[in-house]
């Protein structure tokens, strides 16, 4: 597979197993829903300042989207809202990066 064909199906991929739809996602990223259909299905390509933003939301690292040897391993968050909204999104987002962070640390200190 290349590269930007890998990174259309994982992103794909990852947005499933989130629960979340390309509207959820477009609206969250501030593009266009065909925007995030076309990048997935390799027709256009996402800019690394969308995959930054996009890794944050699903809890994981930028590379889950470029390697395919990557293991994505979630970040499990329960909600009870019937609809999730963009700040919804945004705080899950920031969540994510402090407990990737915290996931990075206790690697370093395990390699110790």
């Amino acid at each position: 597979m290349l590269n930007s064909e890998l990174i259309g199906h994982r992103f794909g991929e990852l947005r499933n197993k989130s629960g979340l739809t390309q509207s959820q996602i477009a609206e969250y990223l501030n593009v266009d829903q065909s925007y995030i259909s076309k990048c997935e299905t390799n027709e256009r390509q996402f800019s690394v300042d969308l995959l930054e933003k996009a890794a944050a939301l699903f809890g994981c690292s930028i590379k889950c989207f470029t390697d395919e040897s990557s293991k994505f391993s979630p970040i499990p968050i329960a909600l009870r809202a019937k609809s999730i909204t963009t700040e919804d999104l945004e705080t899950i987002a920031a969540i994510n990066k402090i407990a990737l962070n915290l996931r990075f640390m206790e690697g370093l200190l395990e390699g110790e």
